[in-house]
């Protein structure tokens, strides 16, 4: 049963590892890759003294904190949310509420973005409603990462709480009727009972967003951005889409793309360590 998925991870994830090695050669199609000539790293210099290379680590970098720092919160409190929810109908309508936007194309996503933010979209039709002037939503490079932030938890929080509430479902219920008798109220169950349960399974997924915190989600950057908002959308998903696939500089990309590969396994390996020494909980 294991083997399909085995043999899909090794496939796609493992097999094509070997094309790590254009990062170090100067790649031509007709030659392939072993016949490509080696020029070590020089590439990774390329990128290095890049004028653009600083711009686009700091626009990764600060799009990948701020996400975490919202998104990653978002689905644990709504999960919280729902468990202290008594109505069973009630909870089930709002949870496929939630989940539905999960569902959507990124595509489709975008392009909601584009209608209700554009100037004459319905946003700024509230906005001159109450009096307000229409603002350029996607043309000004102040509003990019809300944008960004905000939609990205609109429609990941109701999936991903599903992971806390399966984990607050293995909860022994007579936990909570222990503090009851020990006068705890709503909080104090919430505070001393659900999250010390759900901790583990937190610090794990913390982790996993940790080592991803440079995986910004360059598809819908490229679906979102422009160049009045490059300044603080360009990360380094989309220089590599640019470079890469419409430059064809595929030795070049594919060095800044295992040197970003690098660098976010040494955070998710730093994370752990520290994880493993402060909770107990760690990955490895």
């Amino acid at each position: 049963m294991a083997l399909p998925g085995f043999l899909t991870v090794l496939v796609f994830s493992y097999f094509p590892m070997y094309g790590i090695l254009i990062a170090f050669k100067n790649f031509n199609a007709v030659q392939g890759v072993w016949g490509s000539a080696w020029v070590g790293l020089k590439y990774f210099n390329s990128f290095f003294h890049d004028p653009m290379a600083f711009n686009v680590l700091k626009n990764t970098l600060l799009l990948g904190v701020y996400t975490l720092l919202w998104t990653f919160p978002a689905p644990i409190i709504l999960a919280l949310l729902f468990n202290e929810l008594k109505s069973k109908r009630f909870k089930r309508i709002v949870q496929t509420v939630s989940y539905f936007p999960h569902f959507i194309s990124i595509v489709i996503v975008a392009g909601l973005i584009q209608m209700y933010m554009s100037r004459d979209g319905f946003i700024n039709d509230i906005i001159v409603f109450f009096g307000g002037e229409p603002i350029s939503f996607l043309l000004d490079p102040n509003w990019f990462r809300t944008i960004f932030i905000s939609s990205g938890i609109w429609q990941g929080v109701g999936f991903g709480a599903i992971i806390y509430l399966a984990a607050m479902s293995g909860i022994d219920t007579t936990l909570y009727d222990v503090a009851e008798v020990d006068g705890a109220g709503r909080w104090k169950k919430v505070l001393h009972v659900t999250w010390p349960s759900i901790r583990p399974t937190t610090v794990i997924l913390l982790i996993f967003a940790m080592g991803g915190v440079l995986g910004t989600d360059f598809q819908k950057v490229i679906l979102l951005y422009n160049p009045a908002t490059y300044s603080v959308s360009d990360v380094i998903g989309s220089y590599v889409y640019r470079q890469g696939i419409l430059g064809a500089q595929y030795s070049y990309t594919t060095a800044i793309g295992l040197f970003m590969s690098v660098i976010s396994f040494i955070i998710l390996y730093i994370s752990n360590l520290v994880s493993r020494k402060v909770s107990e909980t760690s990955l490895f």
